[in-house]
């Protein structure tokens, strides 16, 4: 039996070596996501692009971020995840802070497709290494907690750049937007290296651990592989073009693609879309588009750790991700029904980044679902077919707002997306097929 005490107190050097930094790192990851939304408030009328234009731009990046994901998360498996996270990183933060350079919309969407060809494994490779380190009881907290940088980059995220916008605007010749890309781009290029050193690829190669917390880590995951079936955290080496097939030929990949599809959908509406519908609230500055949009995602923050937490607690996942899914993108909907009021429009901008945030709980199913050949792939190929869904919903919602003048139609749309991904969550995944391993939950007496 493994000493629980042991475990815990293994477990919680680990959290602290480990959780900072890959939670700063997602953090860089999503504001180079959504400062594009920001920079947008003012790209736009600098150089004449539309809001089809902004939706392809915003959107295209997934493109690029789906054709090269799988293939950077099995290269992840030869070369090891600093050498990965430190290129991944690298080539992304100087590609975003290029952007300030674009003044055409080629140049938009070329910029975006090469940016999604740079930033492509990095947050499939979190999840993978997250499983060569934690057993699945642990896997739920630890994922809502490196996925709380989505609300806290909203939260520090919305206000430096409403400031970039507002305060660097002109400074040198440029315009805030160009500002905005090139301060926010350049820092993740440098923290590329600090994950770089900070980092271990497994417990084997960690340092900081003594030989008897090597042996005790190891201990936990075998165990837990053997208990619920998956090699996710497994070592791969060698069996790249294996799991890639079994993955592709595992039916259980594409249900997880198609949910995980409607939680992207759901996610970045929100992220895209927030600072265009707060600036129609008529707040002001676009210093304070940038304030007030910290307020949902504060919620959003709550929510994951909530949810998360309520998920490993219950020991329960399916109608954690459903119900997330069926209440994130309606009450972003519901916006459009309260005729522009202030104060309800905000409650129900919380709402939704409260429930569509916390959707990210879906990754504690996937390396507990998914057959024994096909999990390492099978983590990358669902995030490639649902990140698609960033390219859609941004892309859909711009050109259906540049026909009608309004967001409603396309938030009704991303919806009726949301609905469906929570009845499918229900109906298609069985529930026995992601039981939590109970026997790894168990205190084991001390010894």
């Amino acid at each position: 039996m493994i000493d629980a005490a042991a475990e815990k107190a293994v477990y919680r050097r680990i959290d602290l070596r480990i959780v900072p930094v890959i939670m700063i790192a997602y953090v860089l990851a999503f504001l180079d996501r959504i400062n594009v939304g920001y920079a947008q408030l003012q790209m736009k009328q600098s150089l004449g692009f539309s809001d089809a234009v902004y939706g392809v731009g915003a959107g295209i990046f997934f493109l690029s971020y789906f054709l090269c994901e799988l293939p950077s998360n099995l290269w992840m498996q030869k070369i090891g995840a600093r050498l990965t996270f430190l290129r991944i990183m690298v080539l992304w933060g100087l590609t975003s802070a290029a952007t300030m350079f674009v003044v055409e919309p080629w140049q938009f969407y070329t910029v975006r497709l090469l940016l999604g060809v740079f930033e492509a494994g990095f947050f499939p490779g979190v999840i993978l290494y997250l499983t060569w380190w934690y057993p699945s009881h642990r896997r739920g907290r630890v994922t809502g907690l490196f996925l709380f940088g989505i609300p806290v980059t909203g939260v520090l995220g919305g206000p430096i750049s409403g400031a970039i916008l507002s305060g660097m605007d002109g400074v040198n010749g440029y315009a805030g937007w160009q500002w905005l890309f090139l301060l926010e781009g350049l820092p993740t290029a440098l923290f590329g290296v600090v994950v770089y050193l900070l980092l271990s690829d497994r417990p084997g190669d960690a340092s900081w651990l003594s030989p008897s917390e090597k042996q005790l880590v190891q201990t936990v995951l075998d165990t837990d592989r053997a208990l619920t079936g998956s090699e996710a955290g497994a070592d791969a080496q060698g069996h790249d073009r294996a799991s890639a097939t079994a993955a592709l030929r595992d039916v259980r990949t594409y249900i997880m693609g198609g949910i995980y599809f409607c939680c992207a959908c759901s996610v970045y509406t929100f992220t895209f879309w927030l600072p265009t519908m707060i600036k129609a609230l008529n707040v002001g500055s676009l210093g304070a588009v940038g304030l007030w949009s910290a307020l949902p995602f504060a919620a959003g923050g709550v929510g994951i750790l909530l949810v998360s937490w309520s998920s490993d607690h219950f020991l329960e996942r399916r109608w954690h991700v459903a119900t997330t899914l069926f209440l994130g993108t309606s009450a972003l909907y519901a916006t459009t029904l309260v005729g522009g009021a202030f104060w309800p429009t905000m409650l129900l901008l919380c709402a939704s980044a409260f429930f569509s945030f916390s959707c990210i709980v879906f990754w504690a199913i996937p390396p507990t679902y998914l057959s024994r050949d096909a999990a390492a792939a099978g983590i990358a190929v669902i995030s490639s077919i649902g990140i698609l869904g960033g390219f859609v919903s941004p892309s859909i919602i711009g050109w259906m707002k540049t026909v009608t003048g309004t967001l409603d139609a396309g938030l009704l749309l991303m919806a009726g997306i949301s609905i469906t991904g929570g009845l499918a969550t229900l109906l298609l995944v069985p529930a026995r097929a992601v039981q939590v391993n109970r026997a790894a939950t168990a205190p084991a007496p001390h010894r």
